[in-house]
């Protein structure tokens, strides 16, 4: 399959069953005593809820469940996946009411004694509803962002919406990321015995480098999946804005674009703009810290549509201060004036002035970074999120 290699992954994508390769030739061994978590993802990209899926099958086993992974639409996640003692099963849909992979989940769960189907998305929620009905395991389902806002293509978003609440009311645990999504459950009737906030977590970094804030250029940042909902276009505008006002700000975008389409017109953005000699474009990279270390700003400017974004996390780890929108869970992590900024979602003007404040000077730089590095060990660590989806299957399995 498309953007998929390795010895640890499976492929069942044709219409009948293929076993899984043996775990001597090459799939890893579970450790004995261990409880088995299957993890329906979709798996073409790896941005931020593949980063939640990666790094609990690296912390679960601490908390005694091992965690595989069958992806419905297989791509980067197999490639660049950390995690690399969970099996990975490729399981393609070829379309998101591909309701016979349901038959193929059932086969993964009796053969490999799964006791929990652990979904990710509107089209994995399906077929996890649809198997576990026919087998004996616990049904749970993570929201990672709401459905109804995801994307800028209404009907999509109405589509995945409806098979999201049809999926919700027959899961046995919900886990949402923010309270924030607690709420958008709450408002959809969503039975609130069954929800459960996990907020997402990243590993605290061991070495952070010593750093003050910077005497020249600064390095505005932006790690994304960039597609509309993402609000490129308002970081544009607003680094126009800096550098007409005479401030040295450069951009660094670090991430894929969801659409040739979709670059062209930032492009074309870019152009109008006249930013070309003013923004480093990276595409995608394993190494996020890596980029993390050579900003100075880390802005995320979402129009909408955010559960609690991982790469804010990592940012706060890595010791760079955060600028975001407003928006959902991006509140919850982020104190405003005390470890982080937050700024008007779609407001340009705003922005400009919430970044000014920090390259002026006006707002301290090492403030906000030293708040930033304790409250994500505090509050938002791998280990915390791991523990809190074990909780919840505890819950369900005694």
């Amino acid at each position: 399959m498309d953007g998929h290699t390795g010895s640890h992954s499976t492929d069942i994508s044709s219409s009948a069953y293929v076993p899984p390769v043996s775990k001597s030739a090459a799939a890893p061994q579970t450790e004995t005593g261990l409880k088995k978590v299957l993890h329906l993802i979709n798996g073409e990209h790896y941005s931020g809820a593949e980063r939640v899926q990666d790094l609990l099958g690296l912390r679960l086993p601490e908390f005694g469940y091992h965690a595989d992974f069958a992806c419905v639409k297989p791509g980067k996640f197999a490639t660049s996946r950390r995690a690399q003692d969970c099996q990975v099963f490729e399981l393609a849909m070829r379309h998101r009411f591909d309701l016979w992979r349901s038959r193929d989940v059932v086969r993964l769960v009796q053969e490999h004694g799964y006791k929990i189907i652990h979904a990710h998305t509107p089209r994995t929620a399906l077929l996890a509803m649809l198997a576990a009905r026919s087998c004996d395991a616990q049904f749970v389902y993570h929201v990672h962002s709401p459905t109804s806002r995801d994307s800028t293509r209404r009907f999509t978003n109405w589509v995945n919406q409806q098979v999201e609440s049809w999926a919700m009311f027959q899961a046995a645990r919900l886990i949402t990321v923010s309270n924030s999504l607690s709420r958008h459950l709450a408002s959809l009737h969503v039975p609130a015995e069954k929800v459960r906030v996990v907020h997402n977590g990243v590993p605290p970094l061991e070495e952070v480098p010593a750093r003050e804030a910077s005497q020249g250029t600064w390095t505005v940042g932006c790690v994304a999946l960039f597609r509309p909902r993402k609000g490129i276009e308002v970081l544009l505008q607003a680094l126009a804005n800096l550098r007409s006002a005479g401030h040295d700000v450069r951009l660094r975008a670090v991430g894929p674009f969801e659409t040739p389409e979709y670059e062209r017109e930032i492009m074309a953005l870019v152009a109008k703009l006249d930013l070309q000699a003013a923004i480093d474009w990276v595409g995608f990279t394993q190494d996020v810290n890596a980029e993390l270390f050579q900003m100075d700003l880390f802005v995320l400017p979402s129009l909408f549509g955010e559960g609690l974004p991982m790469v804010v996390l990592e940012a706060m780890a890595a010791g760079v201060p955060v600028i975001a929108s407003d928006v959902e869970g991006a509140c919850e992590a982020i104190q405003s004036g005390v470890d982080g900024l937050l700024a008007i979602p779609a407001d340009a003007d705003d922005l400009t002035q919430k970044i000014s404040s920090v390259v002026s000077g006006q707002v301290d730089w090492l403030s906000l970074r030293q708040a930033a590095l304790l409250r994500q060990r505090e509050a938002f660590s791998d280990r915390s999120m791991a523990s809190g989806t074990a909780a919840v299957y505890d819950e369900l399995l005694g």
